[in-house]
């Protein structure tokens, strides 16, 4: 089998009205992604996704798509898609970072793999520790009132797991978050994400101040890189740590857990550059002993599926423990995918169809693509 095309495809679909989302990085309003579609001389399609943000990973739409067309294309087309390994060095060496771009472009060479078999993404990694992963839904950054109104709104789902983005004004943050913590009761874990917003002065203020909340984890407190700040602020406060921004590489992996900077690592394949490549940071954080949960950048439908696979094949991601974060479907206005995904809430269930399990839905590509 050979890869005859290499096909970027960009999307714009909004939030939902009441659900775009505001964090320390700025609003998420709408979703400017790519899509991919890797074509093979046998018929076969895989489907990837590209979840990029400027104000997150650096990427944009625009260099997405010519990196995949102009770097990575020329380098894998004609080649095996199912050698996954060469392929992923293909892409290391001929252009750095870029790892949604990646990702995207692999995620699909393994949608690929597993249609050829006719097996399941998790099933080529290993088989599946578990059939549904327990997720949390998030409440913006907004003013008090309209935060109380959101949590109640993901209550009412179902959910048994809420986490509160902080890190914009640290009087407000902790109001937020006490006012999230009295309508969710004692009960419902509650975790909080600065996402980088704090320094560590106001993140050891503001972590104190919340102690009595019992918060489940408090994620990505400070800025990314300086994971000696990190592990000063893990045993400052008793709220276990967890490490985003903080690890995208498996360098960064590396760093963390020898510094023992973090309680637990937030994991998945868009920006670690791939399935591949998140596998291989779950295999440090257990060397180091600690756990790993998976994390979003509000994916769509294919990547949220990439990102079920992956929890469904490590039992390092302890999703029971620490919800994860596969619910960017629920937050969009529309979806690419023929067959939504069933994200509960509570648990989101693993697909089960042959490579990632979902179908393209053409129809509704054509309504969401902008070139």
């Amino acid at each position: 089998m050979k890869i005859t095309q290499i096909e970027p495809i960009p999307v714009c679909v909004p939030l939902k009205k009441g659900m775009t989302a505001k964090t320390a990085h700025g609003e998420h309003v709408v979703s400017p992604y790519v899509l991919v579609k890797v074509h093979t001389d046998e018929g076969l399609v895989g489907l990837g996704e590209a979840t990029i943000s400027g104000l997150w990973s650096g990427e944009t739409q625009a260099g997405t798509m010519a990196a995949i067309r102009e770097y990575l294309a020329p380098q894998l087309v004609g080649k095996d898609p199912r050698d996954i390994t060469a392929a992923r060095r293909a892409m290391d060496f001929i252009i750095k970072l870029n790892p949604f771009a990646k990702a995207a472009v692999e995620m699909a060479l393994w949608d690929i793999a597993g249609k050829a078999v006719g097996l399941p993404v998790y099933q080529l990694l290993g088989g599946k520790v578990r059939d549904r992963v327990r997720i949390k839904l998030v409440v913006w950054a907004r003013d008090v009132p309209g935060s109380v109104a959101m949590a109640e709104q993901h209550l009412a789902l179902g959910v048994t797991c809420v986490k509160v983005k902080v890190g914009l004004d640290p009087e407000t943050d902790v109001a937020r978050v006490r006012a999230v913590r009295k309508v969710a009761g004692p009960d419902i874990p509650v975790t909080i994400d600065a996402n980088c917003g704090w320094t560590i002065q106001q993140a050891k203020s503001c972590l104190r101040r919340l102690a009595d909340e019992n918060l489940l984890l408090a994620e990505q407190p400070i800025p990314a890189g300086d994971p000696l700040a990190l592990a000063e602020l893990r045993r400052d406060t008793p709220a276990p740590i967890m490490a985003d921004e903080s690890v995208f590489t498996l360098q960064d992996a590396w760093l963390l857990t020898t510094h023992r900077a973090a309680d637990i690592l937030s994991v998945y394949p868009g920006k670690h550059g791939g399935i591949a490549a998140t596998a291989e940071i779950i295999a440090v954080a257990k060397a180091a002993g600690i756990r790993c949960t998976i994390g979003s950048n509000l994916e769509l439908g294919i990547g949220t599926a990439a990102m079920l696979h992956v929890a469904a094949a490590f039992p390092e991601i302890d999703c029971d423990t620490f919800p994860a974060d596969t619910i960017g479907p629920l937050y969009h206005d529309g979806d690419v995918i023929t067959q939504p995904l069933d994200l509960g809430p509570p648990y989101a269930v693993v697909p089960d169809g042959p490579g990632l399990g979902v179908t393209l839905d053409e129809k509704e590509l054509a309504r969401w693509r902008t070139g």
